[in-house]
């Protein structure tokens, strides 16, 4: 059996449930070695501790700077090194347009989804030349097409798009990749509190089935399945790419 991912070490955030944990158990697989980083930290840390020697936890708060920065120091200083990073920590709430949303909310919105990359970035910058490795950040489809009632969600995953390319162009020098996954809805815990949040959570399983034209929304191993390729050498001279993995929803809704 041929790994893709051997030897690799890799810091995820928000790796302790929905598409972070799905990654985690693939990278693992994969022959990686994996930080967990989440700002819950004790199933971060029980999560490593199934996985294994070649994974760690750490609560991390990825709105937070010095956390962020320890958690960097914590995985070179377990693993020697960092090839890859995984902005996956997110959350999906406020549900409301932008008239409706509070400034904590925005504010909160915008230093989860979007400036954790800085922080992951500006912290884990030098190890990431030194080892030429790559940047992938979970973005949204919503970011590339819209969404309804999720001004403040939609804002930081576009941004979060936008970045992506930024930082390639700006980091193709140092032999750093950056990409981004844009799933559509995929059945994670965030999403079944997002259900929660609708006028009919009823009714929300058939319409999440529907946003996509192959028929069903996923559970997470579709998305991990890309970005275990997206980390891995076969994508070697891919950067800048913001790829959908979502059953065809962005291209427009079927009838």
């Amino acid at each position: 059996m041929n790994l893709q991912l051997p030897g690799k070490v890799i810091l995820i955030t928000g790796g302790a449930d929905g598409i972070g944990r799905e990654c985690a158990l693939s990278y693992i697989e994969e022959g990686a070695s994996v930080a967990i980083a989440d700002v819950q930290g004790a199933r971060a840390m029980e999560l490593a501790g199934e996985l294994g020697a070649n994974a760690m936890g750490i609560a991390c708060d990825v709105s937070a700077g010095p956390s962020v920065e320890a958690a960097v120091r914590a995985t070179v200083d377990r693993f020697g090194k960092i090839d890859a990073v995984h902005n996956n920590a997110g959350i999906a709430t406020p549900s409301k347009p932008l008239h409706l949303t509070t400034e904590a909310e925005w504010d909160r919105q915008l230093a989860v989804n979007l400036k954790g990359v800085y922080w992951t970035t500006r912290y884990a910058y030098s190890e990431l030349a030194r080892a030429r490795g790559c940047i992938l950040n979970t973005a949204s489809v919503v970011g590339l097409i819209g969404q309804a009632d999720h001004a403040a969600y939609v804002a930081g995953k576009g941004g979060m798009i936008a970045l992506t390319k930024a930082m390639a162009l700006d980091y193709a020098s140092a032999g750093i990749r950056v990409n981004a996954v844009c799933p559509a809805g995929v059945f994670t815990p965030m999403l079944e509190r997002w259900c929660e949040e609708q006028r009919d959570p009823q009714t929300m399983k058939e319409y999440l089935d529907g946003i996509h034209p192959l028929g069903y929304c996923p559970k997470p191993d579709v998305i991990a399945d890309v970005c275990v390729f997206l980390i891995s050498d076969r994508a070697r001279f891919i950067t800048g790419c913001a790829m959908p993995v979502s059953g065809g929803a962005e291209l427009g809704y079927r009838r």
